[in-house]
């Protein structure tokens, strides 16, 4: 055992490499103080200020994550600063791969909450990764010294895991080849082999956030956010709803594949698109979804706490306003589908848009805005055949 040095405050989450990790930050002369021994409930303040301000955004990174493990980072990386100013640590410690985002998303929640605090990486240090450099040593340290772990050398995956999903990396799954185990799921059942009768959920959402679920069939019903947010986890996860496989663009520059399940998430993101299609006007809504795509880029990048992605919380709140209303959904089969809608807030208008009622709408002023809209198009196509006709001759 080295000398005493400091104390460090560690994310340890339980799994292979933060369970080592603990121990060799001892080793090296660290008082550590585990963030999961220092038990603090954070499941509603992660649903109410982190995982809604993404469902009203429809926050989707590379058109299929639906940022998981990202928006839990700058939750813990907040509550890890303020155990270390309340411990007077001047270090906090994290078991992210020198090759992964979340060191990213740590580090940066860390310095923007508090510049003065220092990092340790093990995972980027020399002395550590040359002394494991893979998962195999590290088991192997982890039975040397009694440590528990949840892997085995013949299920060797990192999972990490949050009230919103869980994600399963390495091992045989770092060949985008290889089908996923199919005992390695623990959120979802498998599609095939869920209930043959779908459940029937409506869903009620003000200024975008979900605010009451009942089941149909039932009349089961969850007001409260984590309340409900764990009823859909529950319900989708029942029904094999969630799961996806993808190969995705890390911010650090390398592809890697990963394996996810977010049931409560998949419901609410489907929901919520449906509602706000309902209720937002067409341009408003073609501007919020290119800040979606930005907001969604910053969370995934471990820019939560900065000043753009601020400003976008503001922005996307703002369009939210009128996103009011229940949406009827099916879930069934590892799908979500949407049966139906209604808003006080609607701009859908049943007697303009019927085929039997004529309403406030002259058909003939179609005429004039399709020739309007052909203008444009003509004369691309007339200049088109100028210029082939001269490469003809």
């Amino acid at each position: 055992m080295a000398e005493p040095r400091d104390t460090v405050v560690l994310a340890y989450s339980g799994g292979l490499d933060t369970s080592c990790i603990l121990v060799w930050l001892k080793e090296q002369g660290y008082t550590v103080i585990a963030f999961l021994v220092y038990i603090q409930d954070v499941c509603r303040e992660f649903v109410e200020e982190f995982i809604w301000p993404a469902v009203q955004a429809n926050a989707l990174y590379e058109d299929r994550y639906l940022l998981g493990t990202a928006l839990a980072r700058p939750c813990i990386a907040r509550r890890l600063v303020l155990v270390a100013k309340e411990q007077g640590a001047r270090y906090i410690a994290h078991g992210a791969t020198g090759k992964g985002n979340d060191q990213v998303r740590f580090e940066l929640s860390c310095y923007a909450l508090c510049p003065s605090i220092k990092v340790i990486a093990p995972w980027r240090m020399p002395e550590f990764y040359q002394r494991f450099p893979g998962r195999r040593e590290l088991m192997e340290y982890a039975q040397k010294h009694g440590i528990p772990v949840p892997v085995t050398p013949k299920a060797p995956w990192s999972m990490d895991e949050n009230l919103m999903h869980i994600s399963y990396e390495a091992g045989i799954l770092e060949n985008p080849k290889n089908r996923a185990p199919l005992d390695l799921y623990t959120k979802t059942c498998d599609p095939t082999t869920s209930p043959d009768i779908p459940d029937e959920l409506e869903i009620e959402f003000e200024k975008g956030v979900p605010v009451k679920v009942t089941n149909t069939k039932n009349g089961v019903t969850h007001r409260s956010a984590l309340e409900l947010f764990m009823y859909l986890n529950d319900i989708a996860g029942k029904h094999g709803v969630g799961r996806i496989d993808i190969v995705e663009n890390r911010f650090v520059g390398m592809k890697s594949r990963g394996i996810y399940e977010t049931p409560a998430g998949t419901i609410l993101y489907h929901a919520h698109l449906d509602i706000e299609a309902f209720t937002m006007d067409r341009e408003v809504r073609k501007i919020k979804q290119g800040l979606s795509l930005k907001f969604s880029e910053l969370v995934y990048n471990g820019f939560w706490y900065s000043p753009e992605c601020e400003f976008l919380q503001h922005c996307i709140a703002r369009s939210q306003e009128a996103v009011a209303g229940t949406v009827r959904v099916s879930v069934f089969k590892g799908q979500v589908y949407v049966l139906g809608r209604e808003s006080p807030h609607s701009l859908y208008n049943e007697e303009l848009v019927s085929m039997d009622v004529q309403g406030d709408y002259e058909p003939a002023d179609a005429t004039g805005f399709i020739n309007i809209n052909a203008l444009r198009l003509k004369e691309y196509h007339r200049l088109q055949s100028k210029v082939s006709t001269k490469q003809d001759e």
